[in-house]
């Protein structure tokens, strides 16, 4: 074990949940300094009530709590849509995107109280470590990294329950029902405790977000998405901001089960992780999206984009935002979203999200082409040369091998 520095003041990145209340208490004892709270508001709702009070009383400094919202769904979400990133065909990045904007206002909050580290509550065995600790190297490379799971003695969070009770920290965990969440604008993850079990289905009093599709309406509902260059701007005719965006498409889609999703997923560090995600408004966002580039965008660079998406997706859960890697990749993605403008429609019904129509005023999709009947733009006789040249190295090979 690395011997502990010395620091003056830590800037810790705080929730009020078990992990970090117990930390906020253990980094006083462990190092014996000011330790400043903080909390980015970007989407928890109801969790953030009485946040700052319990974390004078823990222990903490000064707390502070930041709305961010906006520029979480403007900055991070929005640009993640238009690189439709999804890790691993499934998971959308809501905790992923977080971790990045949550470090670098910890960077500006220490550097207006002159802090020489950073703490985070992220597990030795998780991905978030690696999100925020490259991210804090990447925008404050001289300060202290603390990560208490690392070093700490406590075994499991059975550990840090009892821990709290000894110390009077109150915490909204119990072992009856010890799995971690994490909410915002994007979605909530669920994850160990009862659902370490991949075999096992998850309860459904557990969903904050979404109904079950069996309880969903039993009439469809039809949105019309409306996109500038890449981004949603519009909801049903009415014009949006990215934060009110997805405050709509979550109701929305909650109420109408869109966007569970129960996996088991690669972690970064190797270890294979069952989670349950509530992406409602993200799901509709990215269908729609999607579907919108398929008359926007040609047919290479869209298959290019493809590709590079899976890349996208898995920088941003690697915990790369801030590398000059995602600099390129992401200059790449905001360049074919110059003309992905146009209107979207979707179907929500019990749990599905169907595309069944899309316009665009600089469609790419020709009905005179298309069209099955007698058309003049294109010869259908010019497909047989096209034909005799791309089949040319298979014929020949087919030769060879007769011979």
């Amino acid at each position: 074990m690395a011997p502990q520095k010395q620091v003056k003041k830590i800037v810790l990145a705080y929730s009020g949940g078990l992990d970090t209340s117990v930390i906020l208490t253990w980094l006083k004892e462990k190092y014996g300094c000011e330790v400043v709270a903080f909390t980015a508001d970007i989407g928890q709702k109801e969790e953030l009530t009485g946040l700052e009070e319990k974390g004078i009383k823990t222990g903490a400094s000064k707390v502070y709590i930041r709305d961010l919202r906006l520029e979480f769904a403007r900055d991070f979400i929005f640009p993640a849509i238009q690189g439709n990133a999804i890790y691993e065909m499934r998971y959308l990045l809501g905790t992923s995107l977080a971790r990045p904007l949550i470090a670098k206002a910890m960077v500006e909050v220490a550097e207006q109280e002159g802090a020489d580290a950073f703490a985070h509550g992220a597990t030795g065995k998780g991905n978030d470590q690696v999100r925020f600790e490259l991210a804090y190297k990447s925008l404050a490379p001289n300060k202290t990294i603390i990560a208490p799971w690392r070093t700490w003695d406590f075994g499991g969070r059975s550990d840090l329950i009892e821990y709290a009770k000894s110390k009077g920290i109150p915490v909204p965990v119990t072992a009856a029902k010890p799995y971690s969440m994490d909410r915002n604008l994007m979605h909530i993850s669920y994850e160990g405790g009862i659902l370490e079990d991949p075999y096992k289905e998850p309860n459904e009093d557990m969903f904050l977000l979404t109904v079950s599709p069996e309880k969903a309406p039993d009439s469809p509902e039809i949105l019309e998405l409306e996109f500038q260059e890449g981004n949603c701007v519009g909801v049903n005719g009415k014009k949006l901001n990215p934060l009110e965006v997805m405050e709509t498409l979550n109701t929305i889609g909650g109420k109408h089960g869109i966007g569970r999703v129960d996996i088991v997923e690669n972690r970064l560090v190797g270890i294979k992780s069952r989670g349950v995600y509530e992406t409602p408004g993200g799901t509709i966002l990215f269908i729609a999206h999607r579907d919108l580039e398929s008359i926007t965008i040609d047919r290479d660079t869209q298959h290019h984009k493809d590709k590079l998406s899976v890349e996208f997706a898995e920088l941003i859960y690697n915990g790369h935002w801030f590398s000059s890697r995602m600099s390129a990749v992401r200059a790449f993605i905001q360049d074919t979203q110059k003309f992905v403008t146009g209107v979207v429609k979707v179907k929500l019904y019990k749990g599905n999200c169907t595309v069944i129509g899309r316009k665009s005023p600089v469609s790419l999709y020709n009905p005179a082409m298309a069209t099955f009947e007698k058309e003049e733009l294109y010869n259908q006789y010019d497909a047989e040369g096209f034909i005799n040249l791309y089949g040319l190295p298979a014929q020949e090979a087919a030769r060879l091998r007769r011979k």
